[in-house]
């Protein structure tokens, strides 16, 4: 009886220990969003947050309470994070920190943020966030330490600031702040001492911050008086601002411009003493002339007010836009994101009229995916193009996804080089929803094309090591010439677009994935070993992915002188069986395309070299792709003579590839 006894305590005590065990999952979510959100870890400092991962207490930056069952938590600071907020980080109910300094995130805070009511320190400092400081940080009660600085934060001082009694800390410092500094509602300032104000009044400003030791308003656009009840401040933290005070020292009238301080209690009681003679003086009529030159000058400073206007308007919408943050018709889940137009203003920028025209009423379809059509045009009195369209529908595009497309855009277009296939511009409209992009159009297909489809005799050997060459040149351009580095989302033999002339041109055409991943659960560290094994499915990987790049080459190469594919049903994997081949160099040969009549063998054997070197299974042991093509461009004789002189059918073959 006591053994069934001591067992069903065993098993109640195991039923609430799996209980405890069981994480919330809306943390879980929360989390995975605020990945989603970032669209560049250069540091991968995010790559071991699983999204199929249920306990999230390991990961990079969390922070668990002791019964780890909630995150309490968030510190990820000075790791240049790109992205924005997410709104959903409210879900994360008994979060006490949140510190993401240091970062380069974008958009605005979201008001979502004031629902943590157990949150205790709040540091977004040093970041490009911008809009207005939300009220509802004011809900904060158990809030003691506030750093927004070094933002473009806009905007008055939210008087809910003033509702958090255990404040201690609030930097607000370099930001674009305008409007009065909140003292209470029945004045702007109080003769009283810190923590008391003036009589009768319903204090809500900063005069109720009783615990506010420090605190840093300086190099704002803020205007009016300090508030006496912040005298105990030093003067430094109200400088470089637009107040009424000399010292400490503000910004210049210029600067200032419109934002003069509107008429205060105190200068309004202060003026009804003083005495009342200058409107008699105003009463004298005025000249005819100068009441027309009065009457045209208000019409000409109102037509240029009203011209201003619609110029700040236009551009205010240029630089925000309200796009869904994810799949919703609630409002709850729209939010107001500020595009960087800035990035794109060096990029072409077509509209969907021009390229239906250049594409034949997209009727000449070159390739295609679950992701993507790519289209073949021509540009009038311009050159031919392939033109990339996203296959997503618009209820589907979230507001990170647009940053990761514009991002997309400014990567690409930064590469000129005669081995990269050249971005001509791109086409984002609304009606009807569109995302694409132009590139210049390689007319000779893809190498992957040739190889497989094609008649082997038109790609010899000596054609086959230009194309080496010129491949490992645009990648070497690419991980050294570059900063940061640009890799190849799938680098393979579909990547490779060819000239009349069979000049390698890399194209980034499956990009796309990248973009359309980022919408569903990250599953998985980032392989390094490109597009053989896991395909990075990150952007943020497009810095970091050289090595499974370098990896990819070396499969390439195989490819291109075995002209076998990757992989096949019959062979398996190209890496597998040719390993065996590679190891043993008297037998290497039969490693070599059937289809070629001739082949140099020195040049196979430094093919060989660069192909181990590349597939090491050890990451650190992989040779860079400048070294490797050192080792090519050194080794391997690519001219005419050269052919000729290895082989009597050269002649022969030279005539059927030319």
């Amino acid at each position: 009886m006591r053994l069934c006894v001591v067992f069903q305590v065993l098993a109640t005590v195991g039923l609430v220990l799996g209980i405890c065990d069981a994480f919330p999952s809306n943390e879980v979510y929360a989390l995975n969003t605020f990945k989603e959100a970032i669209y560049e870890d250069p540091l991968l400092v995010l790559s071991n947050w699983n999204g199929l991962d249920s306990d999230p207490c390991g990961w990079a930056g969390v922070f668990c309470s002791m019964a780890q069952d909630h995150v309490i938590k968030i510190n990820i600071s000075g790791v240049s994070l790109k992205g924005f907020l997410s709104p959903n980080l409210h879900l994360l109910s008994s979060l006490q920190e949140l510190i993401l300094h240091g970062n380069v995130l974008i958009g605005t805070i979201p008001k979502e943020i004031g629902l943590l009511k157990n949150l205790k320190a709040l540091d977004l400092g040093a970041n490009q966030l911008t809009g207005p400081i939300p009220s509802e940080l004011g809900n904060l009660t158990n809030i003691m330490k506030i750093n927004l600085q070094s933002n473009g934060l806009t905007g008055k001082l939210p008087a809910e600031l003033g509702n958090l009694k255990y404040l201690e800390e609030l930097r607000l410092d370099r930001n674009k702040l305008q409007g009065l500094v909140p003292a209470n509602t029945g004045s702007d300032f109080t003769s009283g001492v810190r923590g008391m104000y003036a009589s009768g009044a319903s204090a809500t400003g900063f005069c109720r911050t009783s615990q506010l030791k420090v605190a840093d308003f300086s190099f704002n656009f803020l205007i009016g008086s300090i508030p006496k009840c912040l005298g105990y401040l030093p003067k430094s933290s109200f400088q470089g601002n637009c107040l009424q005070h000399k010292d400490p020292k503000q910004r210049s009238a210029a600067l200032c411009g419109s934002t003069s301080p509107p008429t205060s209690h105190a200068s309004t009681l202060s003026n009804k003493h003083q005495p009342v003679e200058e409107p008699r003086h105003q009463t004298s009529s005025k000249p005819t002339w100068l009441l027309a030159l009065e009457v045209v000058t208000g019409v000409m400073v109102g037509s240029l007010f009203i011209v201003g206007l619609v110029t700040g308007l236009q551009r205010l919408k240029n630089k925000s836009s309200i796009i869904p943050w994810k799949k919703s018709g609630s409002e709850k889940d729209h939010m107001t994101i500020y595009v960087d137009t800035g990035m794109l203003k060096d990029v072409v920028r077509y509209s969907k009229q021009e390229l239906e025209v250049a594409c034949e009423d997209f009727s000449n379809i070159i390739g295609s995916s679950p992701d993507s059509i790519v289209y073949k045009g021509t540009m009038k009195g311009g050159p031919e193009i392939a033109v990339i369209s996203l296959c997503v529908k618009e209820e589907h595009w979230t507001a990170y996804l647009e940053l990761y497309f514009q991002k997309e855009v400014a990567e690409l277009a930064r590469i000129n080089h005669e081995n990269a296939g050249k971005l001509l511009g791109y086409c984002r409209e609304s009606s009807p929803f569109t995302r694409m992009l132009v590139f210049e159009y390689a007319s000779n297909g893809t190498l992957y094309e040739h190889l497989h489809y094609g008649e082997g005799c038109q790609l010899s050997w000596t054609r086959r090591m230009k194309i080496v060459i010129g491949i490992a040149k645009g990648l070497t351009y690419f991980h050294s010439e570059l900063d940061p580095p640009f890799t190849i989302s799938e680098l393979n033999s579909n990547s490779v677009y060819l000239t009349e002339d069979f000049s390698p041109k890399l194209v980034d055409f499956e990009s796309w994935k990248s973009i359309i991943s980022r919408s569903e659960k990250n599953s998985g560290a980032i392989s390094s070993e490109g597009a053989i094994c896991v395909l990075p499915n990150t952007l943020e990987s497009r810095h970091l992915d050289v090595q499974g790049n370098i990896y990819a080459f070396g499969v390439l190469l195989l490819e291109i002188i075995s002209g076998r594919p990757p992989y096949c049903k019959d062979k398996g994997c190209l890496v597998d069986w040719a390993k065996e081949f590679l190891e043993m160099p008297e037998v290497v040969s039969y490693v070599v395309d059937p289809e070629l009549k001739h082949f140099k063998q020195e040049d196979l054997k430094v093919i060989c070299e660069v192909i181990n070197l590349c597939i090491h299974p050890t990451t650190s042991r992989r040779t860079s792709m400048k070294d490797l093509c050192a080792i090519l461009e050194s080794n391997i004789d690519t001219s005419i003579t050269a052919e000729l002189k290895a082989s009597s059918l050269a002649w022969a073959e030279l005539a059927l590839s030319s």
